[in-house]
């Protein structure tokens, strides 16, 4: 699944060959994706032309005068930018063509992605307006970490990757800001003091910083809007390295699930 990572790869990827662009046409080859695709978004977006390119948690939000276009990538989705005509695949469900020739390509194998639009203030719609921080604003600090913590039993791992906490800190991220920060996963995040909050946030930022400046987390199902693969994961100094060796101590790294989700630590370097 694209992270926060990979969606502002593409975010800044694509603003520089949409942003000040009118739409042309709009083609939607296939409308059910994990929310209908409107039926009238065509019309609604003809002749707009994109003013900002933004990201709010994994959601990228193409805004013009009139209205914000929502895309969410789900668990498959990409978005190239074509600036030549190219054969139209299988998964290729949504084209939106702009004044200076090219294509935002919308492409979804599974079709759990989103593309939505709304004319409405976008930090309302139903799907922003209970997100917790960014994770890379100075919103998110230490002391509003420790705060929301108290009492909860929940493990720290989970308790970073809530959406309504914190946005956009996927599984791969989690495990490494973890590593950095020597927190221990399965720690309940009520027991964090302070310092451990100050000291996770500063990691998550870095972890999240470095996979941008990187280009994203490579995965099967995620490339940029060139179409070229991230490169993140060849740095990557934990997840899907259960049984080799940390890093720091050269102990063998440990394997376990937490809220079905492949957690990876090292028992000594963490507490």
């Amino acid at each position: 699944m694209p992270e926060l990572p990979e969606v502002e790869t593409i975010c800044r990827g694509i603003a520089p060959y949409i942003i000040g662009q009118t739409i042309k046409q709009v083609v939607v080859r296939q409308p059910s994706l994990r929310w209908r695709v409107s039926d009238s978004l065509a019309d609604d977006l003809m002749g707009l032309t994109i003013v900002s390119v933004t990201r709010r948690a994994k959601y990228l939000l193409l805004a013009t005068a009139n209205g914000t276009l929502l895309i969410h990538l789900g668990m498959s989705g990409r978005l190239q930018v074509l600036l030549t005509q190219q054969e139209i695949g299988k998964h290729d469900h949504v084209d939106i063509m702009f004044s200076n020739g090219a294509v935002l390509r919308y492409n979804d194998t599974r079709r759990f992605g989103a593309v939505l639009w709304t004319s409405e203030p976008v930090n309302e719609h139903k799907l922003l307006k209970e997100l917790g921080v960014e994770p890379l604003s100075e919103a998110c600090s230490g002391e509003l970490l420790f705060e929301l913590s108290r009492q909860r039993k929940v493990s720290i791992k989970s308790f970073i990757m809530d959406s309504h906490i914190v946005v956009g800190v996927g599984n791969i991220y989690a495990n490494e800001a973890l590593f950095m920060a020597g927190l221990l996963p399965t720690r309940h995040a009520g027991t964090l003091t302070l310092d451990d909050c100050q000291r996770l946030v500063a990691c998550i930022r870095v972890v999240l910083q470095h996979a941008i400046e990187q280009g994203g987390t490579t995965l099967r199902d995620f490339v940029n809007e060139s179409g070229k693969a991230g490169y993140f994961q060849q740095q990557l100094r934990v997840y899907g390295r259960a049984g080799l060796p940390c890093v720091t101590c050269q102990q063998p790294l440990q394997e376990t699930r937490l809220a079905n989700r492949t957690t990876v630590f090292c028992c000594v370097c963490q507490k």
